[in-house]
């Protein structure tokens, strides 16, 4: 069964190819959805998948890259969102 979730992601996470990583992850994981730069400095990720891959990827997003320097994971469910493919959206 899928599900969705949001997870917006708090620290040091914008200028050390958070997105990029997560997306990466994402892929790997078999997960669709989407990763973007928040404007307060913040990244916001939309994921789709079955409970246990998306418990693996909030796992790996609370460390994040190496350079990051994760604060805070905020985990809310969502209605099922379908998405082609897991992106990287821009401003």
């Amino acid at each position: 069964m899928q599900h969705s979730i949001s997870i917006t992601i708090t620290g040091k996470v914008q200028g050390v190819y958070y997105r990029q990583s997560a997306k990466e992850k994402a892929l790997e994981l078999g997960l669709t959805g989407q990763v973007k730069n928040l404007r307060d400095g913040n990244v916001q990720i939309m994921a789709t998948g079955a409970q246990e891959q998306l418990a693996e990827f909030t796992a790996w997003c609370k460390k994040g890259p190496p350079r990051a320097v994760v604060a805070g994971v905020e985990i809310t469910e969502l209605p099922l969102k379908l998405f082609e493919h897991f992106t990287i959206a821009r401003f």
